[in-house]
C-alpha cells in the first residue's frame, strides 16, 4: 500500500547491531572520534617507519634521471635574521609608472603656485583684469553716490 504524497526521511531509520555483529567486529555502527583519530595516528606512524626504512620508489625512468624543472617555483622560507634590509625590490611598469605620475602632477602644482606656467600665467593675467575692472567699478559707484548726495542737497536747498 502506498505511503501518499509525503514519504518518511531516510535519516530517521536506526539500524542496530546485533551481539554477535559486535563481538565479530562486523557492525555498521560508526566508531567514535577518538577511536578514528587513534587509528588515523597509528597508519600515520606505520607508514613513516615504512618511508624510514625504504627510500621513494619511483615511476619509470624518475629513479634513473633527477631532472629540475625550471618553472617550479620553489618557496623561499626566509627568517628575519636572514632578510636584506637594503635590497630594494622592482617594481612593476604600472606601479613606477603610477609613481612617475604622481611626482609630475606634484612638480606643475609647484610650478603652478609660483606662477612659472602657461596656465598660470593666463590665470594671473585674468586675475589681475578682474581685479582691475572691481576697482573701476568701485570708483564709479563711489562718484554716483556723491552726484546722487550733491542732487540730494541742491534740491533741500
Amino acid at each position: 500500500m502506498g505511503r501518499g504524497k509525503f514519504k518518511g526521511k531516510p535519516t530517521g531509520r536506526r539500524q542496530f547491531s546485533t551481539p554477535e555483529e559486535l563481538l565479530a567486529g562486523t557492525s555498521t555502527r560508526p566508531r567514535t572520534f577518538k577511536q578514528e583519530e587513534a587509528e588515523e595516528e597509528e597508519e600515520e606512524e606505520s607508514e613513516e617507519e615504512k618511508s624510514e626504512e625504504e627510500p621513494e620508489k619511483r615511476k619509470g625512468a624518475q629513479g634513473i634521471i633527477e631532472i629540475e624543472n625550471p618553472n617550479l617555483v620553489k618557496p623561499k622560507n626566509l627568517k628575519a635574521r636572514n632578510v636584506d634590509i637594503e635590497k630594494t625590490t622592482e617594481l612593476s611598469r604600472r606601479e613606477r609608472e603610477e609613481i612617475e605620475k604622481q611626482k609630475a602632477h606634484e612638480r606643475y602644482m609647484r610650478l603652478q603656485e609660483q606662477g612659472k606656467t602657461e596656465q598660470a600665467r593666463k590665470d594671473l593675467e585674468r586675475l589681475a583684469l578682474i581685479r582691475q575692472q572691481r576697482v573701476d567699478a568701485a570708483k564709479k559707484r563711489e562718484e554716483e553716490k556723491a552726484a546722487k548726495e550733491q542732487k540730494r542737497a541742491e534740491a533741500r536747498k
